[in-house]
């Protein structure tokens, strides 16, 4: 937990890393392999006061070194100005010491921007 937390600290806040960003809501299902697939829904609201850390866990027990991490994907989309943009990722942790492909979401993130001045 400890490296998590420095992880965050090095990321910085949302509103010195991304100055034009005013919030950032992530909406993610997650799924696993098993018979009811769909594990969870989850939103996550991300403010300018927020760290600007976008690696979410995976919600499988027992797996390790495993997660999401989006920050590449919304810093990609944040650079072309895109207000929102979806698509899935699959987990890359191992889940009993064995690399499996036991999880993954599908994921929706919509990015809200602060209003330029227009010059006169």
């Amino acid at each position: 937990m400890e490296i998590k937390k420095q992880h965050k600290l090095a990321a910085g806040v949302v509103s010195d890393v991304f100055p034009d960003v005013t919030g950032i809501v992530i909406q993610m299902i997650y799924f696993h392999n098993a018979e009811n697939p769909i594990l969870m829904q989850r939103t996550v609201n991300v403010f300018p006061s927020s760290y600007a850390f976008f690696k979410m866990d995976c919600m499988i027990k027992g797996c390790e070194g495993g997660g999401f991490d989006l920050t590449s994907l919304i810093s990609k989309n944040i650079k072309q100005r895109k207000k929102s943009f979806k698509g899935e990722m699959v987990c890359k942790g191992e889940n009993g010491g064995k690399p499996s492909a036991h999880a993954r979401i599908s994921y929706e993130i919509n990015i809200k921007y602060s209003k330029k001045k227009r010059s006169k």
